[in-house]
């Protein structure tokens, strides 16, 4: 079969993760048959007259734990599914804020991977750890904060997965030259007009002169990231050019 990636969600708010990823370019990517979405809600698969899908914690505390036979019951759901389909690899990951921190390369490495994913959103204090030990394979952290669901850094995975699959660009170079691809931020961008109140776009954009601009876009790019996030910076190995081109914004930056 043609690859397709397919994701799965286990969330409490199905209609959330769904109607969210028909906007913008995982709409886009949706429509013309690059990615796949479904939902499973595990409250479809709890027991009881009250289909409960949480209880209180061992141990006592506030909050309340999502409990093991309803996510295992849907979770079983979603990979039948997708062996069905023809996809017989398949990872589940859970959005969590002990996770480890989610980064360009692993969204990267996620979205080449020839596989299925299930993505569980947890809610309330969590999921009952026995679950998590069994049945998933990774936890993510979209940053160090804590949300009230897994439902939003869910569809900032699958945003940030589907945008690098082939053809959900208009213009694929654009993602190429995202932020953190090659370990930088990205640069400072300016459209029309060419001056306005706030000023003017820096003469070098406009002067045509294309290894002049690919010099200043890199030399911003490198400022930015020494500003803002120096943490990359020194994990990356600077080129001759790279060292050369820092330093001279530096000088500028004392002189201002």
């Amino acid at each position: 079969m043609e690859r397709t990636l397919r994701i799965d969600v286990l969330t409490l708010f199905p209609e959330m993760v769904d109607h969210a990823s028909r906007f913008g370019i995982p709409g886009r990517a949706r429509e013309r048959g690059l990615w796949q979405l479904h939902v499973w809600n595990p409250r479809d698969y709890a027991s009881g007259n009250y289909r409960n899908v949480d209880d209180r914690p061992y141990g006592g505390g506030p909050g309340m734990v999502m409990l093991r036979e309803p996510l295992s019951r849907a979770l079983e759901a979603a990979q039948r599914s997708q062996r069905d389909a023809g996809f017989a690899a398949s990872r589940t990951l859970y959005l969590s804020a002990s996770g480890a921190p989610l980064t360009h390369r692993k969204v990267a490495e996620l979205a080449s991977a020839n596989a299925a994913y299930v993505l569980l959103a947890g809610r309330y204090e969590g999921v009952d750890e026995r679950f998590l030990e069994r049945h998933v394979d990774e936890e993510l952290a979209v940053g160090d904060f804590v949300v009230s669901g897994g439902e939003l850094p869910a569809l900032m995975l699958i945003d940030a997965m589907v945008r690098l699959l082939p053809g959900a660009l208009n213009d694929a170079e654009s993602a190429a030259q995202d932020s953190f691809v090659d370990g930088l931020l990205d640069c400072p961008h300016y459209t029309r007009p060419e001056v306005d109140e706030s000023g003017a776009v820096p003469g070098v954009l406009v002067s045509g002169d294309h290894a002049a601009i690919r010099r200043w876009r890199l030399k911003q790019a490198l400022g930015r990231t020494w500003q803002r996030r120096p943490d990359l910076l020194a994990q990356r190995a600077l080129t001759t050019e790279e060292g050369a081109l820092l330093a001279e914004y530096q000088k500028e930056q004392q002189r201002k």
